[in-house]
C-alpha cells in the first residue's frame, strides 16, 4: 500500500491541491503498479512563517506567494 506525504507551503487553490493529488496517485499507479484503491496521497500545506531555511523563514525570504495571481510580463515599448 504506497503512501505518498507532500508537503508544501499554503496558498493554493483546492484545484490546484486536487491536480496534485491526481498527477502523484496517477504517477503511483503507472510506475509501481499499485491498486488505485490501495494508493493514499496525504498532502500537508505548512504556514509560511512555519517553514525556514537556514534560520530564515519562507515568508521573510519574500518568495512568491501560490494564492496571489502573479502580474502580467509587461512587453518593452
Amino acid at each position: 500500500m504506497p503512501l505518498v506525504d507532500v508537503t508544501l507551503t499554503e496558498g493554493r487553490d483546492p484545484a490546484q491541491v486536487r491536480e496534485l493529488i491526481h498527477a502523484v496517485h496517477d504517477a503511483v499507479h503507472r510506475t509501481v503498479g499499485a491498486r488505485p484503491e490501495h494508493i493514499r496521497v496525504i498532502v500537508r500545506e505548512v504556514p509560511r512563517t512555519h517553514w525556514a531555511t537556514g534560520d530564515v523563514t519562507v515568508a521573510e525570504m519574500g518568495l512568491p506567494d501560490p494564492s496571489r495571481p502573479t502580474a502580467p510580463d509587461k512587453e518593452s515599448s
